[in-house]
């Protein structure tokens, strides 16, 4: 049976191999991406996707919006099975020198925008017993230097999983945060480039790899659930 997902950051890297595979084998997918951009050349690749809609994730009012255009107006969707959070931002720099709007930028992306889709889609999720996928990252784990901003971003979104986990597991809907270490995408390239480093995404975990980790995710019986899952390169 044909199922119901919201996915961000769907514009490039995990999230569009994301929508490439659950569009592929017959779901609805709405894709969430932070520009006009790419809209018509993800609407070429992906012409059996439900919606591609530009929400920016920094700004809880659009947020708020999207979430009751959503589920009360046409063409509503009362019933969510899963939300899946893989849109980000990252800037590096030593602590001395982030300004207070790189700060901002990170945990408004990376953290706040989440917790405000999330709040709004909840009733969805919980009519379906659906499944929360926060894609996080390595240095949701352990911080290096250069990376404080974005690695407090994602220690505050691990905390975020924990207690929705902890808050809707009586419920009926699961919360997962998958761990991936460096992966092959456009972000990968633009920290690289911050590193003054040569990018070769063959040394990288692909997209598509941890794409059918979060299926996976997806897919497993009611009887169990993944609460964390970390991905690392061999």
């Amino acid at each position: 049976m044909s199922r119901t997902h919201v996915v961000t950051g769907a514009a490039s890297g995990i999230g569009l191999e994301l929508a490439r595979r659950l569009i592929g084998r017959g779901d609805r997918v709405v894709l969430l991406v932070h520009s006009e951009d790419r809209i018509d050349a993800l609407a070429e690749e992906l012409p059996d996707c439900a919606a591609i809609l530009v929400v920016d994730l920094s700004d809880p009012v659009a947020v708020t919006e999207f979430a009751d255009q959503f589920q009360h107006h046409p063409p509503k969707v009362e019933s969510l099975d899963s939300l899946i959070h893989v849109a980000g931002v990252v800037e590096l720099a030593p602590v001395a020198e982030l300004d207070a709007s790189d700060w901002q930028r990170h945990l408004d992306v990376n953290l706040t925008g989440p917790a405000f889709l999330t709040s709004g889609l909840l009733a969805a999720l919980r009519r379906a017993e659906g499944t929360v996928v926060f894609v996080n990252s390595s240095a949701g784990l352990v911080a290096n230097p250069t990376w404080s901003a974005y690695a407090a971003s994602k220690f505050g979104l691990r905390a975020l999983a924990d207690a929705l986990r902890a808050e809707e597991a009586g419920n009926g809907v699961r919360v997962t945060t998958v761990y991936p270490s460096r992966t092959a995408t456009p972000m990968q390239e633009k920290v690289h480039e911050q590193e003054g480093r040569t990018y070769d995404a063959a040394r990288w975990i692909q997209p598509g790899t941890v794409a059918d980790a979060i299926l996976h995710v997806l897919d497993l019986p009611g009887d169990a659930t993944i609460t964390e899952l970390t991905v690392k390169p061999t």
